[in-house]
């Protein structure tokens, strides 16, 4: 007798920098959210989907639960929230190279009355020593009642099937909820846009990353030519900073699009051809209506 389809949401929740981007690409098998080192990356709730044997694995990566006081920043940690709010299982994922045990205890008490069934990863297992971990277990079981708590790393991969077995081992009876063949529900614009600010994100220093929007213009297809022309505007606050991004004669923005342009052609699968401009938008970050405006609602 063949076994009954499941079908459900999982979100993932955390402090900013835990590797959340990194475990939901693992988990998806594709690279759907961006990444890197600096926290804060993440800004829209993403979803992606795994579609596997009688199953299909929605997951939501969300941004870092923190406590910043700038208006974007506050939207942030509300869509994080909300988009735990209806998730089936709820991955609350921590770090094992350095834990900040009263930092997610408050955000556990926030999360209490979820009906999600929820698990702790602690991911980056690769950089400590395994006998560190025993006591770490025991301290977040006290903080939580998890169904389950796995070490995993996302850089490596190890502990991954082991979330997934998991996840199915709890996740409803239910058809699928997307066709097969979607991924995402991400449109091709967005996800060039945020191509662009991951290069932005890579190639900028200090507070510009987080001063920073991308809006695409304009996304047409010629598909006679095999080509997408895409106009895009990155957004920041100060006229310094668009100096910066512009860099010497332009050499900054141009790196910029440059490293986009081969990912988009990359993900999208056809020639790209990418201009770029900088505009600045006064305190953006803390207007509303910007924040509107910029794909922040």
């Amino acid at each position: 007798m063949e076994s009954p389809h499941k079908a459900g949401y999982i979100s993932i929740l955390g402090r900013p920098n835990v590797g959340k981007s990194t475990l939901f690409n693992r988990f998806v098998g594709d690279k759907i959210a961006i990444v890197s080192k600096k926290p804060q990356t993440t800004r829209n709730r993403i979803l992606g989907i795994r579609n596997m044997e009688n199953a299909q694995l929605i997951f939501l990566d969300t941004p870092g639960l923190h406590e910043g006081r700038s208006t974007l920043n506050l939207r942030m940690v509300e869509t994080a929230v909300t988009s735990s709010q209806d998730a089936d299982v709820l991955l609350f994922i921590v770090e094992a190279s350095s834990p900040a045990l009263e930092k997610d205890r408050k955000t556990l008490e926030s999360l209490k009355g979820n009906p999600g069934v929820p698990f702790l990863v602690i991911n980056k297992i690769d950089l400590v020593r395994k006998g560190t971990l025993l006591p770490m277990i025991d301290q977040y079981r006290k903080l939580h009642p998890f169904q389950e708590i796995i070490p995993v790393s996302a850089a490596t991969g190890e502990g991954v099937d082991i979330v997934l077995k998991s996840i199915l081992n709890v996740l409803p009876e239910s058809p699928p909820y997307y066709p097969e063949e979607i991924v995402t529900d991400q449109t091709e614009r967005f996800l060039a846009s945020e191509i662009i600010r991951e290069k932005v994100i890579q190639q900028a220093y200090q507070e510009i990353p987080y001063s920073t929007a991308v809006t695409i213009e304009s996304f047409k297809e010629q598909p006679g030519k095999n080509l997408v022309v895409i106009q895009g505007t990155i957004h920041v606050e100060r006229d310094s900073q668009k100096k910066i991004l512009i860099g010497r004669g332009g050499q900054k923005l141009k790196n910029i699009g440059e490293a986009a342009r081969k990912e988009i052609e990359a993900f999208l699968g056809t020639r790209v051809y990418l201009e770029l401009w900088v505009n600045v938008e006064n305190n953006w970050t803390q207007d509303p209506r910007a924040l509107d405006r910029l794909g922040y609602r």
